[in-house]
């Protein structure tokens, strides 16, 4: 039977649980990195969170980005972001003006494009925009972790619900320090898209968990914690396999077919975090949550108990083994069978 078809039936033997360490190490590594990344680097917000002007124009002029620096530096905007998009268009960004600059800055655009005025497309935002956007995006942050943190205590265990939220932060941070990391522009689609991945996140975990509760209902008079996670996971492992390809295959197609080939820009900020965060959740719920779980129950008086009921046995078992083998070598010692080394010919001369 080949590997695949046993692991579609759920009857693989990874043990994931002894492997823990390793999958510690590897999530505090990132984890590190990303902390390091946001506390020194920081986030590069989009002109929704800092506040700013954004002009766009069509490049009729077909300038390229150094005749737009040329162009800004004669009014002393030398320091403005510039983008030339694959269709043909000018963006120009800066920090917050006011009406004068701001006019000054549109009619400097529109003579390096090669259009007027009133063919440019102005967007400001105020700084307060921002600000209210990030305080409303924690606010459904704490309320979502609250409201996860209860409904896995009700349905599950409070061990569950500190596994899963581990879980949560892990992937929020990793997703973050990315950003930090390559200098992504967070917009407020990024948000949405985060947010978003929490669900999923949540569902990859809750579905193992349902399936270690369900076990230790059934095994756990004979069976040590460990064990009765790496059985539920092995069993669960291909669903969690097909669901994240099947979430990852579309959004791959809109990050790297629609974002990068076909030039859909709108589309990057969104699919870009959906990606990350999936990657991450799939990866979190199988060598985080459940690890995490395991070492905690672990723990208990209960599980401890059948720790050493299993060890007992599998003492017994090894000495029952050795037993055996004595046995059988004294009977061969009695009766004369005892195997001799095999002669060696002379050789003729």
């Amino acid at each position: 039977m080949s590997v695949f078809t046993r692991l579609y039936r759920g009857e693989t033997t990874i043990d994931f649980i002894s492997q823990r360490q390793r999958w510690f190490v590897v999530s505090s590594v990132l984890l590190l990195i990303s902390i390091l990344s946001l506390l020194f680097r920081g986030l590069d917000g989009s002109v929704d969170f800092t506040g700013g002007v954004i002009v766009e124009a069509d490049n009729v002029a077909q300038v390229n980005t150094a005749g737009v620096r040329n162009g800004l530096a004669a009014i002393g905007r030398d320091g403005a972001r510039v983008q030339l998009t694959g269709g043909g268009t000018i963006i120009v960004q800066t920090e917050a003006l006011n009406a004068a600059d701001q006019d000054e800055l549109v009619s400097a655009v529109a003579a390096i494009a090669g259009v007027t005025t009133d063919d440019t497309n102005v967007d400001a935002v105020g700084p307060t925009f921002g600000d209210e956007v990030t305080r409303r995006a924690i606010q459904a942050l704490v309320i979502f972790l609250i409201v996860v943190a209860l409904f896995i205590s009700w349905r599950f265990e409070w061990k569950m619900a500190l596994a899963a939220l581990a879980a949560l932060f892990h992937d929020l941070v990793i997703t973050a320090g990315i950003y930090s990391v390559v200098a992504f522009e967070v917009t407020p689609a990024t948000v949405i898209a985060v947010l978003t991945i929490l669900g999923y996140s949540l569902y990859d975990t809750v579905v193992v968990f349902d399936k270690i509760t369900e076990n230790v209902n059934d095994l756990h008079a004979r069976n040590t914690f460990s064990e009765i996670a790496n059985l539920s996971m092995n069993q669960v492992l291909m669903r969690s396999i097909n669901t994240s390809l099947t979430t990852l295959l579309p959004i791959g197609s809109l990050l790297f077919i629609g974002s990068f080939l076909l030039g859909a820009t709108t589309l990057r900020e969104f699919a870009l975090a959906l990606f990350i965060g999936v990657a991450a959740g799939t990866y979190s719920s199988i060598f985080v949550a459940t690890p995490l779980l395991a070492m905690w129950k672990e723990r208990e008086p209960e599980w401890q108990r059948m720790q050493r009921r299993a060890e007992r046995r599998l003492g017994g078992q090894e000495q029952a083994v050795a037993t055996v083998l004595a046995a059988a070598a004294a009977e061969q010692v009695d009766s004369g069978a005892i195997a001799r080394p095999p002669r060696q010919r002379r050789k003729r001369r």
